[in-house]
């Protein structure tokens, strides 16, 4: 079974909600690790490379932000998905989880039938997204879309698609992780940079241009956050 195969470190400074999670998940059959602490969490990822980190915001020593700030900056971390977990619903709290590369949130109180539910969405999402890429890791391919990362060629069934490179740039962004939620701050410091002033209105922009070209279905607004693709 692909549950017996997907490891799960969960990160709460909580025994019940530790206990609680952990229970659920192994009843389903995952692997389940977990750790109280944002420094324990660093290095046990490093050590058995989960497919999924649930993480506490509220921690001590570092807090779930800062943890997945760092594991992001770790490209070897890449094929990870982080969750939070988190009885702090507010927006801004969100906007931060996706800006240091989240995945997704779940929220306590925490029922199990959605909480198995979303880790297995999650996993499915990561599945795909490995498959979509080619041995080479230079191709994505994406239902009928196929992105070619080293030749920055985008074909749309048999036809050539022509972007500029800001559109392929940010195309590629949100393709390279179907499902995931990117917000405008993390498009607007990955695609443009830092040290570049650009209007409000780049971003949408160049999404309305992407959804001209690809089709409209592909690139999903998420309101009060930024955009994901799903395919």
């Amino acid at each position: 079974m692909a549950n017996e195969m997907s490891k799960i470190l969960i990160v709460d400074d909580e025994d019940d909600i530790l206990e609680f999670v952990s229970y659920n998940l192994r009843k389903e059959g995952f692997t389940v690790e977990t750790a109280k602490d944002g420094e324990t969490a660093i290095d046990k990822v490093a050590k058995i490379q989960p497919d999924l980190v649930i993480l506490d915001i509220m921690m001590p020593k570092l807090d779930g932000v800062e943890v997945c700030r760092q594991l992001r900056e770790n490209k070897e971390n890449d094929p990870i998905l982080i969750a939070f977990l988190t009885a702090r619903n507010e927006d801004y709290s969100q906007i931060a989880g996706f800006d240091v590369g989240a995945d997704d949130y779940i929220t306590k109180p925490i029922r199990p039938r959605v909480l198995v539910s979303r880790v297995k969405a999650l996993l499915r999402r990561g599945a795909k997204t490995s498959q979509a890429k080619d041995e080479s890791g230079k191709v994505l391919v994406l239902g009928e879309l196929s992105i070619d990362r080293e030749k920055f060629v985008v074909k749309k069934g048999d036809r050539e698609i022509q972007f500029a490179k800001k559109e392929f740039e940010l195309l590629e962004l949100l393709a390279n992780k179907p499902g995931r939620v990117f917000s405008r701050e993390e498009i607007f410091n990955k695609v443009w940079g830092t040290e570049v002033i650009v209007g409000n209105r780049t971003i949408d922009v160049h999404i309305r241009k992407l959804r001209e070209k690809i089709g409209d279905h592909y690139i999903k607004t998420i309101k009060g956050i930024g955009y994901k693709f799903e395919f």
